[in-house]
């Protein structure tokens, strides 16, 4: 009889921990999701990213809704993914997610809670590198400026030419180049192990091809492979 209940009682304290198993991931599936349906909306307005830049674009950062008044003092971060073009050389077509944080003290933006989608391209292969191993800091360990907008907007100048990492925004509905120096991006390895089951690093997943991208990366793979199906 105390064999039963303890059987019993080993089950009862197991059963609020089960769904929490079941569930492992689904936060980081709803953020793919999430990133899939701003590359969506901000592809399909007018003034967008100028397509000769994402042409050249080895990899997209996308950070949905991040809450501007939640960043003080570096107290809290933002969280999306990034995508790659497949291959060591970034030449192949877009690959699987790898999960980032995005992280600063102020980003300019202290006023109200509004949400803000951020966009990053990153325009070389030492950009992708660097994110793939590492915290970088943009405006130190990497070049950064705020992007232009605009399908005809001119992209050759010396700043969009150096950058490595070009910058956007979007809030209630006004997508636009944003300055972000000074805020941090990198990789989120818990996510990463949420999102796929398993320890994985972001060369792994990016430039390996460890892992087949997630089912709820179909909407952002698609559309950046239809916008941009080669590197240009």
């Amino acid at each position: 009889m105390k064999r039963c209940f303890a059987v019993l009682l080993a089950v009862l304290l197991a059963a609020p921990f089960l769904p929490l198993r079941a569930d492992e991931g689904r936060t980081e599936r709803h953020r793919v999701e999430n990133a899939g349906r701003v590359m969506q909306a901000i592809l399909n307005v007018p003034d967008d990213i100028p397509q000769s830049l994402l042409d050249k674009a080895r990899c997209v950062v996308v950070m949905p809704s991040v809450v501007k008044g939640a960043f003080v003092f570096g107290g809290a971060y933002g969280r999306g993914v990034m995508v790659c073009r497949s291959g060591k050389d970034f030449e192949g077509p877009w690959g699987a997610p790898s999960m980032m944080a995005l992280e600063g003290a102020s980003f300019g933006f202290q006023i109200g809670g509004e949400a803000t989608d951020f966009v990053f391209l990153i325009m070389n292969d030492s950009g992708a590198r660097s994110l793939l191993h590492s915290k970088v800091k943009l405006g130190a360990d990497a070049s950064a400026a705020a992007g232009p907008v605009g399908r005809t907007a001119a992209a050759d100048t010396d700043a969009y030419m150096r950058a490595e990492i070009l910058t956007y925004s979007r809030a209630r509905g006004i997508f636009a180049g944003v300055s972000l120096e000074g805020s941090t991006l990198r990789p989120d390895g818990d996510a990463n192990r949420n999102l796929y089951g398993q320890d994985l690093t972001p060369k792994q997943i990016v430039v390996e091809g460890k892992v087949p991208p997630p089912p709820s990366a179909d909407e952002l793979l698609n559309r950046l492979q239809t916008s941009s199906p080669k590197l240009g």
